[in-house]
């Protein structure tokens, strides 16, 4: 934008580039759509864990398989209607769950 005295006010062209790699880019994180899972003190030693142990659903899956587990190995006469209720809902999940993974693998 240029006044009747010729000076510029304003650049002639203005752009920007966006690339969508980088756009959301939050630290060492990047994509279209990054999850934020809270503060940690250590992030060095939680990123330490994901790259050496495994993802968080790969945790998940260890805990949830440890947990079908022990469910087996209950004595369901001994557990309220409560706590019932609470194991019949995870293994309803864990079942979802394991749906979803034979599913993604018959793809594959």
């Amino acid at each position: 934008m240029s006044n009747s005295l010729g000076l510029s006010i304003a650049p002639d062209k203005l752009w920007q580039a966006i690339n969508p790699w980088t756009f959301y880019q939050n630290g060492g994180q990047f994509g279209l759509v990054n999850i934020d899972l809270g503060q940690t003190p250590r992030p060095d030693i939680e990123q330490s864990i994901l790259d050496e142990v495994g993802s968080y659903g790969r945790q998940l899956g260890r805990i949830g398989d440890a947990l079908e587990v022990l469910i087996r190995h209950l004595r369901p006469d001994e557990l309220t209607a409560e706590e019932a209720d609470t194991l019949a809902i995870l293994e309803g999940q864990l079942a979802q769950i394991r749906k979803v993974k034979k599913r993604g693998y018959a793809g594959k």
